[in-house]
């Protein structure tokens, strides 16, 4: 059979030995899962450790995952296919379709008369949500008044439904004025909410008739079905003293069971097979065998840079998530984009997007290289930074 993908494979094994060597073998992470795909053909698709260390449970093919903010991407696909419909526009404001919204303020601390709130310069849009660039947050900083509210109400419970979060973020002030800043937040749960106003669906529904059912992905949803529970992996966390501990068992996970709250922030499980039909739709430029999710010109622009004046993140950011740099990134439309390799000090091509979830998975697609790149891990506060390991390996098997 001849090869199309033009990655030297022998190359592309150093991806393993670098996985295997300094975090299965000693015990950094359980186990873990890398795939690479070029011109549509897969190069490279590994499995590695064990998917479930209490049970001894090996990592497969078709190990279930946490996905968390990787569902993020798909949110804002399903959000864009109304768009495409004439829906919405990104321009309109949040309160066009949650009245409640309309009266939402900014926290203005340190004024001579002290902390106050106030109307937003302009009301937040669904351009700000998509971007994070609404003024919402997650409640992160403890040392922020705003973040410490939003800590308080505990906005995000798997007993809160996506209508009652967004009345309730519409009560708590903004820590900007939309379009000033960029902070990860809840906006993307916002947009899985518009979904459901606008289509008149719950949002679960709408992922799965517009996205999972055409693109054939099965195993990705908000419940891991009874059938499947053997191949759902656990998730650890790393303790202050290192050590690798189990944060949410695979046999009494709440993913077990229908919850209220389907985040479109983070709540999908899915398997690298699932995603990799995901990814492929947007690389193809929103089609895959026949299934059209989403125009080119679209994905295109959702994946372009749609900071305020062009800036990036490292300029805009309030704080920043976890190991990876900020310089040399921008935001599109529920990706970042990476802008400026040599700033970003990393080998990556002009136009690649991306993301990534909170325990550790990862991808990107570069269209410069028409490349997709998967990583599956359930390591909840990783300090280690795979996203820029993984594109040192992947890029260096580049041979044509």
């Amino acid at each position: 059979m001849t090869r199309t993908h033009g990655l030297d494979e022998a190359r592309l094994e150093r991806i393993g030995e670098h996985l295997m060597t300094r975090y299965v073998e000693p015990g950094k992470v359980a186990g873990c899962q890398a795939l690479v795909a070029r011109h549509g053909e897969i190069a490279y698709s590994r499995s590695f450790g064990l998917a479930d260390r209490e049970r001894g449970t090996p990592v497969r093919d078709d190990t279930i995952w946490r996905i968390y903010s990787m569902t993020k991407p798909i949110t804002s696909v399903a959000l864009m296919t109304l768009y495409e419909r004439g829906l919405l526009q990104l321009s309109d404001p949040v309160h066009r379709f949650v009245p409640e919204w309309r009266d939402i303020k900014v926290y203005e601390p340190g004024r001579p008369f002290g902390d106050r709130l106030v109307a937003p310069e302009r009301p937040p849009t669904v351009r700000d949500l998509l971007t994070h660039t609404s003024g919402l947050s997650y409640g992160f900083d403890p040392e922020d008044p705003v973040d410490r509210m939003y800590t308080d109400v505990s906005p995000r419970t798997d007993d809160t439904t996506l209508e009652e979060l967004t009345l309730r973020l519409a009560r708590l002030p903004l820590r900007f004025h939309p379009g000033t800043r960029w902070n990860y937040s809840f906006a993307t749960d916002v947009c899985a909410r518009l979904v459901e106003v606008i289509s008149g669906r719950t949002f679960g529904d709408y992922l799965r008739e517009t996205i999972f059912d055409p693109l054939g992905m099965p195993d990705t949803g908000f419940v891991v079905p009874e059938a499947s529970r053997d191949r759902f992996a656990a998730n650890y966390y790393r303790e202050p003293e290192k050590a690798l501990t189990l944060l949410d068992d695979p046999a009494t996970s709440p993913y077990l069971r229908e919850r209220p709250m389907q985040s479109g922030g983070g709540g999908l499980v899915s398997t690298t097979p699932d995603y990799l039909r995901f990814l492929e739709m947007l690389r193809r430029g929103g089609e895959l065998d026949g299934a059209r999710v989403l125009g080119s010109r679209t994905i295109r622009y959702m994946a372009s840079n749609h900071l305020p004046g062009g800036a990036t993140l490292g300029a805009l950011a309030l704080r920043r998530l976890g190991q990876e740099p900020y310089e040399g990134i921008g935001f599109g439309l529920g990706f970042a984009v990476t802008l400026d390799p040599v700033a970003l000090q990393t080998i990556a091509s002009p136009g690649d997007y991306y993301w990534g979830g909170a325990a550790a998975t990862l991808f990107w697609i570069d269209p410069v290289e028409d490349m997709v790149v998967i990583f599956m891990v359930q390591h909840m506060q990783s300090p280690y930074n795979f996203r820029g390991q993984l594109q040192q390996l992947v890029h260096q098997a580049i041979v044509s």
